[in-house]
C-alpha cells in the first residue's frame, strides 16, 4: 500500500480504495457526530432560551468548548509518538466524551453546562491527535487529501443525520416555537447518547493500529526536544493559524445570529443540516484537488470563502439570507478542515506526526477562548454584525500571510 510499510507485512485489503481504517475511522466519527451534533450544537440556544443566559455568558462557555481541549490534544499528540498507542488513546478520548453527554440531560445553570462541555472537550482533545496521526500513518501522500477529505465527509453527514434528528424531535414535541424548550432538549439528549456509545464499541473492535512509519521507528529515535524535527514552514503555519483562528469565534454567534434575524429553534437546525450537508459535500473534491493543486493554495481559497461568508453574516437583515450563508460556511468547512490537516502531514516527519497535529489543534483551540471572548463583547458593545465584520478582516489577514510566509 505504502512505500513506507514493512515488508514482513502483509498489505490489507482496501475499502473504497483506502486502508480500511479510513473508513471505520470515518464510521467511529459518523455516529459521534450523530450525538455531538444532536446535543451540544444547540447549546447556544439552550443557554439563552432556556436558562436565559448573556451573550457574553455563551461567549464564555463556547471558547471554553473550543479551547478545553487544546492542551489535551498537544499532550496527547506527543504521547502518542511515544508509546505507539494511537488507537488506544483515541478509545480514551472518545470514552471520556461519552461519559460527560448524559449530564446535559440534568444541566439545569450555565456553570453546569460549561462542567459538561469542559469534560466532553477534553476526551475530544485525548482523541483529536492520535486520530489524525493514525490516519496519516494509513495514507501515502498522493491519497492523504482524498483520505483526510472522506473522513471529514462521513463526519459531516454524522453531523447532518444527529441536526435532523435534532429537528424531528423538536418539530413533534415544540412546532415551531421561535425558543427552545426545556423538554425538547432533555429528549434530543436522551436519544443523542445511544450512537455515541455504539461509536465507542466500533472503535475497539474495527480499528487497528497502523504499521507505517511512525510505527516501526523505536522510542530512542525520537530526540529529545519534541519540536526539533519542525522546520519554519510548519511553525509559520502555526502562526498565520493563530492570526485567523483569533477571529474565527464559536459557531455559537452564527446560531444566535440566525435568531437574532427571526429564525426559530426549528429552521436553525435545519440551516446547519444545510450547512452540514455542503461541507460532506465538499471535502472529498477539495481534498482530492489539494492532491493535484497543493495544499496551500486550496486553503487560501478556503479562507476567502470564509470572509465573504462572515461579512455576509454581518450586512444579512433578514432569515432568508441565513439560509444562503449557512450553505456557503459549510463550503468554507469543506474546502478547508480535511485540507488543513494533510497539510500538516506534509510539513512534518512521519514521526513527530502525533505531536504535530497536537500543536495544530492546541494552536486553533487556545486561540478560539479569546477569539469568543471578543466576539461576544462586541456583539454586547457594539453590535450583533461587529463580530463578524472582525472575523472577516483577520481571514483577510491569515490569507496574505499564508501567501507570503508559507512556501510548499
Amino acid at each position: 500500500m505504502m512505500k513506507s510499510l514493512p515488508s514482513q507485512h502483509k498489505d490489507p485489503q482496501k475499502l473504497l480504495g483506502l486502508n480500511p481504517n479510513v473508513f471505520f475511522l470515518g464510521l467511529v466519527s459518523f455516529l459521534t457526530d450523530v450525538s455531538s451534533e444532536m446535543i451540544f450544537t444547540i447549546v447556544p440556544l439552550f443557554l439563552s432560551n432556556v436558562l436565559g443566559a448573556a451573550t457574553t455568558v455563551i461567549g464564555l462557555v463556547g471558547g471554553i468548548s473550543e479551547s478545553t481541549d487544546a492542551v489535551f490534544r498537544i499532550l496527547s499528540g506527543r504521547i502518542s509518538d511515544k508509546v505507539k498507542r494511537r488507537k488506544l488513546l483515541a478509545a480514551l478520548g472518545y470514552g471520556v466524551s461519552t461519559l460527560a453527554k448524559p449530564f446535559m440531560y440534568i444541566a439545569s445553570s450555565w456553570g453546569l453546562v460549561a462542567a459538561v462541555r469542559f469534560s466532553d472537550r477534553v476526551g475530544k482533545g485525548i482523541r483529536s491527535s492520535p486520530r489524525d496521526a493514525l490516519l496519516a500513518d494509513c495514507l501515502a501522500a498522493h491519497e492523504r487529501g482524498r483520505g483526510f477529505g472522506l473522513h471529514r465527509a462521513m463526519d459531516s453527514a454524522g453531523a447532518v443525520t444527529g441536526l435532523l434528528a435534532a429537528a424531528a424531535i423538536i418539530y413533534f414535541v415544540q412546532g415551531g416555537r421561535l425558543e427552545l424548550g426545556l423538554g425538547a432538549y432533555q429528549w434530543i439528549v436522551l436519544i443523542g447518547i445511544i450512537p455515541a456509545v455504539v461509536a465507542v464499541m466500533l472503535l475497539m473492535a474495527l480499528v487497528r493500529e497502523a504499521r507505517g512509519v511512525s510505527q516501526r521507528d523505536g522510542l530512542g529515535a525520537l530526540p529529545a526536544d519534541p519540536h526539533a524535527a519542525f522546520d519554519s514552514r510548519f511553525k509559520l503555519f502555526l502562526v498565520v493559524m493563530a492570526l485567523f483562528s483569533l477571529g474565527n469565534s464559536s459557531d455559537f454567534f452564527v446560531i444566535l445570529r440566525a435568531q437574532d434575524l427571526g429564525a426559530s429553534a426549528l429552521y436553525i437546525v435545519l440551516m446547519l443540516v444545510v450547512l452540514n450537508v455542503t461541507y460532506a459535500a465538499m471535502s472529498v473534491p477539495a481534498g482530492m484537488l489539494s492532491d493535484r493543486l497543493g495544499r496551500r493554495r486550496v486553503i487560501i481559497y478556503g479562507w476567502l470563502m470564509y470572509a465573504v461568508v462572515y461579512l455576509g453574516f454581518a450586512l444579512a437583515s433578514a432569515a432568508w439570507h441565513v439560509w444562503l450563508l449557512f450553505a456557503s460556511y459549510g463550503v468554507y468547512y469543506g474546502i478547508t478542515e480535511g485540507v488543513a490537516r494533510a497539510f500538516v502531514a506534509d510539513l512534518v516527519p512521519a514521526e513527530r506526526r502525533g505531536t504535530a497535529y497536537g500543536l495544530y489543534h492546541g494552536t486553533v483551540g487556545l486561540t478560539l477562548l479569546p477569539a469568543s471572548v471578543i466576539a461576544g463583547w462586541l456583539w454586547e458593545t457594539v453590535s450583533p454584525a461587529a463580530p463578524f465584520y472582525f472575523g472577516a478582516g483577520l481571514a483577510f489577514l491569515g490569507m496574505v500571510g499564508i501567501s507570503l510566509l508559507v512556501r510548499k
